[in-house]
C-alpha cells in the first residue's frame, strides 16, 4: 500500500503532465482561472481520462482528494 503524502507534482505526473515546479505553475496560469460553477473534473482541457481520474478521486475521498482540491483551489485564483 501506497502511505505516501501525493504533492501536487505527483498528482502531476499521475495525471501524465510534466510535473516539475516550472511546468505545473505554466499549466496552471494557462488554464485560470476556472470558470465559476465549473467543476475542476469538468474542465474542458482534461482528457476523458484525466478527468476520470479527479471525479473518482473526490466522489471517493481518496488520498488523492485533498490535492486534487487544492489544485482546484489554485486554479480558481
Amino acid at each position: 500500500m501506497d502511505t505516501s503524502k501525493h504533492t501536487m507534482n505527483t498528482l502531476f505526473e499521475q495525471l501524465g503532465l510534466p510535473s516539475d515546479e516550472a511546468s505545473v505553475d505554466q499549466f496552471i496560469g494557462k488554464h485560470s482561472p476556472l470558470p465559476a460553477g465549473t467543476a475542476i473534473q469538468d474542465a474542458p482541457f482534461w482528457s476523458e481520462s484525466q478527468s476520470n481520474f479527479l471525479e473518482e478521486g473526490l466522489e471517493q475521498d481518496s488520498d488523492w482528494a485533498e490535492i486534487i482540491d487544492e489544485l482546484d483551489a489554485r486554479m480558481r485564483h
